[in-house]
């Protein structure tokens, strides 16, 4: 019989890609269509479990590497994992990769859940600084898949519950209001059928950063109109939250295009122009799915008819 631990969720960062970096305020949802974990194997492997010990071994030297750097931080039993490892262990999933439903970060809070030591439970009382330490230890396991990261995805799929946070160090699971599945509005992901790679754009944006100008219009637009976006959302105002995303919407058409791409930008303009939707970003971009929001989805499902649309949210 094959030995297997818990199932960690995808999630949805509904608002907070790239402005998490610079201390916007993020939104983040579990999204339970996907979920992973961590298996042993009950006999011969196939090639999919193979590729996924081969990425858990480098994962695994990896943070070998960083708990010599960094012992108060990192303290894992990596013996065990080692053995695991040999013993063909494997990451079970259906999340996809390159999607932005945080399929790394479900790898990551299975390893921390199945080998740390000293393990900050979900079980106890989630302090705001255990929850500040444990999204220490998440970015910094999380590096690994994309160079930088802001902790959040893994702490996503590890709690199971929304997290919000306001600014760096004030982070707290929330609740969210509770939709209506008769409402017309909704909140939706669109696929667009072609993967993307979070490390380049990341980089990508680091880089555009050195820019006072990009500076100045991340801060007096993406990351006000994120900030009022969770603040509308975790009120239920829904007509203010559709401006708002209106206008992030335009921002991110004018001042983050490479992380839309190029076969979706005519899609993502149209909705700006006739206001039957708004388009966003799912985490980095680049690919996978992209998040809309609409007050007809009835309407979408015929304008978008060529996409696969799946309902996160209804209002």
């Amino acid at each position: 019989m094959t030995k297997k631990g818990p199932k960690y969720f995808a999630k949805i960062l509904l608002f907070g890609e790239y402005g998490i970096i610079e201390n916007s305020k993020a939104l983040a949802i579990p999204y339970q269509q996907f979920k992973g974990g961590l298996k042993l194997p009950a006999g011969k492997m196939d090639e999919k479990q193979k590729e996924s010990n081969r990425h858990l071994r480098a994962f695994y030297e990896y943070l070998v590497e960083k708990s010599r750097q960094h012992p108060d931080l990192l303290d894992l039993n990596l013996d065990e994992f080692r053995k695991d490892l040999d013993a063909g262990l494997y990451f079970d999933s259906d999340i996809p990769e390159g999607y932005g439903l945080g399929s790394s970060g479900a790898v990551v809070a299975a390893v921390y859940e199945r080998y740390a030591r000293n393990k900050i439970s979900v079980l106890e009382n989630l302090t705001r600084d255990k929850l500040i330490r444990l999204r220490e230890i998440f970015a910094l396991m999380e590096s690994f898949f994309h160079g930088k990261s802001s902790g959040l995805d893994p702490l996503n799929s590890y709690l199971s519950v929304p997290i919000l946070i306001h600014e760096a160090d004030a982070i707290e699971p929330t609740g969210i209001p509770q939709g209506s599945r008769e409402g017309k509005g909704a909140i939706f992901l669109i696929d667009t059928q072609v993967k993307g790679e979070t490390a380049p754009l990341v980089q990508l944006f680091m880089e555009k950063l050195k820019d006072e100008g990009f500076r100045h219009v991340l801060k007096e637009q993406f990351i006000k109109y994120t900030n009022v976006c969770v603040n509308d959302f975790l009120h239920g105002d829904f007509k203010s939250l559709l401006g708002n995303v209106k206008q992030l919407s335009a921002t991110v058409y004018e001042h983050f295009r490479p992380m839309i791409p190029a076969h979706m930008l005519d899609v993502w303009k149209k909705g700006m122009q006739t206001g039957d939707y708004y388009l966003k970003l799912c985490g980095s971009g680049g690919g996978g799915y992209m998040l809309g929001f609409t007050e007809d989805f009835d309407k979408v499902k015929e304008l978008l008819k060529d996409y696969r649309l799946q309902v996160i949210y209804r209002f």
